[in-house]
């Protein structure tokens, strides 16, 4: 993508009221954000060209990354959106690690287009790790939580 092309993205982003445009072109991919607190526009680009020849040599270096969530079952993030541990900013989070929970139980909120979705225990153990911090933006697929 073209620099002319991202400046036009983002003042058509910073002038809207739209707070997140994501883009693929091809093989690349444009994410922009719009933070309302600051009024910044950040614009983290994640683009990889891969020639279709080249495609198995390119994938094996994304293959050590995933060793590192610890062994157990893994809560994985079902939409994008924005993490939070806890119902409201002034509440205790809903697990912590260490804490055995049902299968049901309140695990975390992801805050997708305005609306809050309750992400529930889809097994029941220990939370032997949480994989992201307060207000993080998780994508689909994304490991939340490790249970034991």
């Amino acid at each position: 993508m073209d620099l002319r092309k991202l400046k036009t993205l983002i003042d058509l982003v910073a002038e809207s009221g739209i707070a997140e445009l994501e883009i693929t072109e091809g093989d690349g991919k444009v994410r922009i954000v719009k933070f309302s607190e600051t009024n910044q526009v950040t614009v983290p680009m994640q683009t990889q060209v891969v020639p279709v020849a080249a495609a198995p040599a390119a994938a094996a270096p994304s293959a050590p990354a995933e060793p590192a969530v610890p062994a157990g079952h893994v809560v994985k993030a079902p939409m994008v959106g924005t993490f939070y541990r806890a119902p409201n900013p002034g509440a205790a989070p809903f697990v912590e690690v260490g804490q055995s929970i049902k299968e049901g139980d309140a695990l975390c909120i992801i805050e997708a287009m305005k609306l809050l979705n309750e992400i529930e225990a889809d097994k029941a153990g220990v939370i032997k790790e949480i994989l992201v911090e307060n207000g993080e933006p998780v994508e689909y697929g994304q490991p939340l939580f490790v249970i034991g």
